[in-house]
């Protein structure tokens, strides 16, 4: 995921009440892959990624169908999927 998708996901993860902080792999490098990890602190994170995604699945999964948000405008692509905000 790119910059501003881990945007996205910090805003859909602090929403549902998920914790974990989402930055890049490598700090110096915004334009490489991104993760969500239990702290900011790079000497103490651990990489949370699939425990926060399982976890937002199951939020999801709890709120029916269609709540998933889709995406416009192409095809396959990799990362994360993000809920439809709750109106």
């Amino acid at each position: 995921m790119d910059a501003e998708e881990a945007r996205i996901v910090d805003a859909v993860l602090r929403e549902y009440g998920i914790p974990g902080v989402v930055a890049p792999e490598e700090p110096g490098s915004p334009s490489g892959p991104w993760r969500v990890y239990d702290h900011a602190d790079r000497a103490v994170r651990r990489e949370t990624t699939a425990q926060a995604l399982a976890a937002l699945a199951a939020k999801v999964r709890r709120a029916g169908p269609g709540a998933a948000a889709r995406r416009t405008g192409g095809g396959p692509t990799r990362g994360f999927v993000v809920p439809a905000p709750e109106d």
